[in-house]
């Protein structure tokens, strides 16, 4: 059980795994008034970046569930690296179906709500190990403007221009399911930039130390093709943001 080799090769030096920057991360964590002690459950924690800096600047505690093996070693090393690692602990699983024993302040997946199913699936994954008056996160991307065909979704990296909505009507569907969106921090273009670019120089690192492995010819196609799709569709077209909900 573990992601696909490119997923790490495509983001091996990034801290974080989506395009909020380390400044809008820190934003959210003021933004949502933690108490110190509050228990954050985080499905998806990638290099657990989210956890360890939180537990550092606002004394939080909290679990991390990942189904990367590289990922979740990244986390504890930064656990260990920011002196945190008796506050926050990282498991190495499937996040999709993962429940605290114990309900938690905060529940929290930004930026893989594949692990629902969807948003409607995410969140009710997310109740179930959420306290009574406890803060959701859910991270997720929206159409910045109307996309004109499912091909151009495609190139924004989704299956069709039906698998996401314009922030208004994702904003709209929280309440649907129920729930306030209280608060929201959203990555901007030079955010995005930062994120995806970067992934462009770990591919080429890494397909020059690595010419003659078997991913080559995977790296070497997404590293000709990526950066023209994104430049001239996703740049434009996609946003992303997280969401913090209460239930009503």
């Amino acid at each position: 059980m573990d992601l696909p080799r490119i997923f790490t090769v495509r983001e091996s030096s990034h801290r974080i795994h989506n395009p909020l920057s380390a400044g809008k991360l820190a934003d959210l964590g003021r933004a949502l008034r933690m108490a110190p002690g509050a228990r954050v459950l985080d499905l998806a924690s990638g290099s657990g970046e989210l956890l360890c800096t939180w537990a550092r600047d606002h004394g939080i505690t909290g679990t991390g569930v990942d189904i990367s093996t590289v990922f979740t070693e990244r986390a504890r090393a930064r656990a260990a690296e920011l002196g945190v690692a008796d506050r926050v602990a990282f498991v190495h699983g499937d996040a999709a179906g993962h429940v605290a024993p114990e309900p938690v302040d905060v529940a929290a997946c930004v930026g893989a709500t594949w692990i629902g199913g969807g948003v409607a699936g995410t969140v009710d994954l997310l109740a179930k190990s959420l306290r009574p008056g406890g803060l959701m996160l859910i991270g997720e991307p929206y159409w910045r403007r109307d996309v004109p065909d499912d091909e151009t979704a495609r190139h924004c990296g989704a299956g069709g221009s039906d698998d996401f909505l314009p922030l208004p009507e994702l904003v709209e569907r929280f309440g649907d399911l129920g729930y306030d969106v209280v608060e929201m921090v959203h990555a901007d273009q030079d955010s995005w930039d930062r994120y995806r670019a970067a992934q462009w120089l770990n591919l080429r690192r890494w397909l020059d130390a690595h010419p003659d492995d078997e991913l080559a010819a995977e790296v070497r196609a997404e590293l000709t093709t990526e950066p023209a799709s994104y430049t001239r569709y996703q740049r434009e077209l996609l946003g992303w943001g997280v969401f913090a909900l209460m239930a009503r």
